[in-house]
């Protein structure tokens, strides 16, 4: 057992530091200096995530339930004393640095993320300013300086996950909320951010270089934007060259992983358990996936993804520009589970072969292809398109759409004489004459070289301000490229070179199937695009009196995974609210809120609402439930769009929370306008 420490308020300040040291506001860097700090990440594409620490003892199995894993104090609602004793418990005298370090280097991984400390407060290190930490195990050796040293030795970048949320610091708020008999009374937040920020010195002094501080658990309440940019500017003031998540603040839209955009974000995106359909154009992001079901070690999870879904995974993810964090969570024992390694092993096998494809590369500069992905990089004069083929074509024609560049040559990235296939331009398609057999049954590259950047003709947008209008609407074209025109029908019909060319926006009065493409010197270089705009009548408004200011609520006590139904149940309080804020200034969590009356509308028109919430919420407007965002999610929004007339119109929005942060907001825009809190005097009510 090494010395106790205990630090007063003061030590912890002068150990972790009151802020940065040089006077460099780290928040106003260039984007030339951004993306000097970035580089390295860019390139390397491909990560490991390790999610490790006491949870791996209970392998995710308490009081016969199998469903747990790194957060099972959480769900199991285990004591702190209790929990507390799987650290006598935890001696993974198995683990070997270089055994893990070795496995992540042969998958073609560049850099491995690891949990200095997780939401259980566990630090899985030598911490001079916690006992809750690795050296109170019988295990007694420091994981992470081992892990350092082989990282720097096999040169892949070392990095740390590390939880903002603590559930087992006594100063760490809010307390969970089944935790009856463990009072927050004397708890200071502040004293704990010192804490914080007194092992984050630890682990930016001690262990060399980083690379990434991978920051989680910032969804609470006690958490602010303040506090976040205050903790971004502290650790680049001991690394400045180092790269922060975004979860280092607020305003992360849930799993989705994009923060606001008018919100500080860190310096990239982190998607969880999700690859962006059209990825995040203009932001680095980065997407974490465990590789079963589970992030910690859980012993009843088998339900591993098959290599092929990774390889497709790494690949999908590459052509949008993001990276790939795959995820291992290590046994007790401290060795990864053999359906991880036996996946590290055949990934390893296609990257030694295809890793040129990966590493280094830009989105894909096509919309989507049916036979794959496509990730690309800038050479002298040219551009290099790797072409990922899921499916090889039966007649052995790989068809590339809508592409206009010259190619130079094309070969199969396997082939290493580099036999050049046969290319054949068909308008604006190109044709490449494929072998009978795939080199790879998962992912075969071929390798097109092209003049220039790439052309690619895309089927043009169409666009208006809804997709239903009550009187009339404008209709707009646009196209990804300056080279072709569009030409367009109103009948439904596919465009020829005969209908109208688009030379601006345009009106519509009656429900229209729009479907245009684009030409070039005479002949189509694009698929059509379709789009319906109907013309609707706007559902009445009523009059009603005596209906005063305001909505009704009902908030009721309750732990939902959805919007209950409130029928019969008694709500813990009652009142009017002029506005949907009583949801977002609870400090409870375990709620659910109520709020039932009208929306007045002034002028007929299409609306369109914006509900956002934190966790699951519906919106009922007039006749019909208008946005079903129900169910467990962090902060997101989904729209509706309506039309309304003049009058008074039945508005109902129900809420409910389960933990975490809390938050409710409703938008709404007429046709044409920006996005706006709907005033207050909209709401009434009648009782």
């Amino acid at each position: 057992m090494k010395p106790v420490i205990i630090l007063s308020t003061l030590a912890l300040l002068v150990s972790a530091g009151c802020g940065p040291k040089k006077n460099v506001d780290f928040l106003k860097e260039t984007e030339v200096q951004k993306d000097s700090r970035m580089e390295w990440w860019r390139e390397a594409r491909f990560g490991m995530f390790i999610h490790w620490g006491l949870y791996s003892v209970p392998a995710g199995e308490w009081n016969g339930s199998k469903n747990h894993a790194e957060w099972i104090r959480e769900t199991a609602q285990i004591p702190l004393e209790e929990y507390d004793q799987f650290v006598s418990q935890f001696n993974p005298v198995k683990f070997n640095a270089m055994d893990w370090v070795r496995m992540a280097k042969d998958a073609g991984m560049k850099y491995i993320v690891i949990t200095s400390k997780h939401h259980d407060g566990f630090a899985l290190y030598n911490s001079r300013v916690s006992e809750f930490d690795i050296m109170a195990t019988p295990f007694g050796r420091d994981a992470l300086k081992e892990l350092s040293t082989a990282c720097k030795k096999e040169g892949i970048t070392l990095c740390f996950y590390h939880s903002i949320m603590d559930w087992h610091h006594p100063d760490y708020l809010p307390r969970r909320s089944w935790e009856k008999t463990r009072t927050s009374e004397g708890a200071d937040f502040n004293r704990y951010i010192n804490y914080m920020k007194g092992q984050l010195k630890e682990l930016l002094t001690r262990y060399g270089k980083l690379g990434v501080l991978w920051f989680d658990g910032e969804w609470e309440n006690t958490w602010t934007e303040e506090y976040g940019k205050d903790l971004y500017q502290y650790v680049r003031s001991l690394q400045p060259d180092i790269i922060i998540n975004n979860r280092v603040t607020t305003g992360r839209s849930g799993m989705a992983g994009l923060t606001e955009s008018e919100t500080f974000g860190g310096d990239f995106g982190t998607p969880e358990q999700e690859i962006p359909a059209m990825g995040l154009p203009g932001i680095d992001w980065e997407s974490c996936m465990t590789m079963n079901d589970h992030w910690g070690y859980n012993k009843a999870d088998k339900n591993f993804k098959s290599t092929r879904e990774i390889l497709h995974m790494l690949a999908d993810i590459a052509s949008k520009g993001g990276n790939y964090l795959l995820n291992i969570g290590p046994t007790s024992e401290g060795v990864f589970p053999q359906e991880s390694i036996d996946r590290l092993r055949e990934i390893g096998i296609w990257m030694k072969t295809n890793g040129e494809s990966i590493y280094g590369t830009q989105a894909s500069p096509f919309r989507s292809l049916s036979w794959g992905r496509c990730t690309q990089k800038n050479m002298t004069e040219s551009t290099r398109l790797y072409l990922h083929v899921f499916d090889w074509p039966v007649d052995q024609k790989l068809m590339i759409p809508g592409l206009g560049s010259k190619p130079i040559r094309a070969y199969l990235l396997a082939d290493a004489s580099q036999e050049e296939l046969t290319i054949v331009r068909e308008g604006a398609n190109i044709f490449l004459n494929l072998p009978a057999s795939a080199p790879d049954a998962v992912n075969s590259v071929v390798v097109l070289d092209i003049q220039g950047k790439p052309e690619v003709y895309d089927a043009p947008t169409i666009g208006a301000p809804a997709a239903i209008f009550t009187d009339k609407t404008e209709v707009t074209i646009s196209k990804n490229e300056t080279l072709s025109d569009i030409h367009y029908t109103l009948d439904g019909s596919e465009p020829v070179m005969d209908s109208p060319k688009y030379t601006g926006p345009f009106s519509l009065a009656e429900t229209t199937t729009v479907q245009a493409a684009c030409f070039r010197e005479g002949q189509p270089v694009s698929a059509a695009q379709t789009a319906v705009f109907t013309r609707v009548v706007a559902e009445p408004g009523r009059v009603l009196s005596q209906v005063k200011p305001g909505l009704l609520y009902n908030l009721y006590s309750g732990d939902w995974d959805t919007v209950p139904d409130f029928n019969g149940m008694t709500p813990k309080m009652t009142g009017i609210a002029t506005d949907f804020t009583l949801a977002n200034q609870s400090k409870d969590e375990k709620f659910a809120i109520d709020y039932q009356g009208f929306l007045n509308i002034t002028e007929d028109g299409v609306y369109t609402f914006a509900l956002s919430s934190d966790d699951g919420s519906l919106l009922y407007v007039g006749s019909s439930l208008a946005i079903n965002h129900d169910g467990l999610h962090g902060a997101t929004t989904r729209e509706a769009t309506l039309a309304l007339g003049k009058g008074l119109h039945t508005l109902r929005i129900s809420f409910f929370e389960k933990t975490g942060g809390n938050s409710l907001s409703l938008l709404w825009k007429k046709s044409g306008q920006e996005f706006v809190a709907i005033p207050t005097e909209a709401f009434y009510y009648y009782r």
